[in-house]
């Protein structure tokens, strides 16, 4: 633990490029908090303990804001930048050097059992705001935009955007077309559809009706 300890604060310093110092990070980083006290619930845990771990996770939940089950299996290095609103499931896994910025969640959709939160990779970039829900892996050095919602499997090495998120890139080679002006307009594509089918009606019906005088 001691270890691990001394790794994310060094894991903090090479990576946020306003961590100045280690006694800054120890004391005014509410991310590293949160994961310090993660580390001792998740400790305790482990040895089938339940409300001592839920007790510390909450009390870290009142001082750092940022809530994370002692059932989730976090790596080492993990940074959580201005972490305010961030939750991670009970069986949440992260890799080592991960990224998660305020408002992130890592859940579940509800209607599984068992293994019901994501798993991320290692090198994993989540922006501010996203939401990633389910039992599905993140692959190694991905990276969730600010705000997507993924619902689904992201093969390592991708970029996800939107919402749904979609995977628009995998390593340097772009996966499809992010043009947010050319694309179709799905009211406008649903009025001519109903156009088309109220013409198609009154063609039948005045085909009936004149059927009818013609009797």
């Amino acid at each position: 633990m001691l270890n691990r300890t001394i790794y994310d604060i060094k894991s903090i310093l090479e990576r946020d490029p306003a961590a100045r110092n280690a006694l800054e990070v120890i004391l005014l980083y509410p991310g590293f908090h949160a994961v310090l006290f993660h580390r001792f619930a998740h400790m305790l845990y482990r040895c089938h303990l339940r409300f001592i771990p839920r007790l510390i996770s909450q009390i870290a939940r009142f001082f750092t804001k940022i809530e994370i089950h002692p059932g989730a299996t976090i790596g080492k290095g993990l940074l959580i930048d201005h972490g305010c609103g961030v939750v991670i499931g009970e069986t949440t896994v992260i890799g080592d050097d991960c990224t998660i910025y305020q408002g992130v969640t890592l859940g579940g959709t509800g209607k599984d059992t068992g293994k019901r939160h994501p798993t991320l990779g290692n090198n994993v970039m989540v922006g501010s705001g996203a939401k990633i829900l389910g039992p599905f892996t993140v692959g190694d050095n991905s990276k969730i935009a600010a705000n997507a919602v993924l619902l689904r499997e992201v093969e390592p090495d991708s970029t996800c955007v939107g919402v749904p998120a979609r995977v628009v890139k995998r390593g340097d080679k772009r996966v499809d077309n992010l043009d947010q002006i050319h694309i179709p307009d799905p009211v406008s594509q649903e009025l001519c559809r109903m156009s088309a089918r109220i013409d198609r009606l009154n063609a039948e019906l005045e085909i009936l009706k004149n059927n009818g005088n013609e009797r």
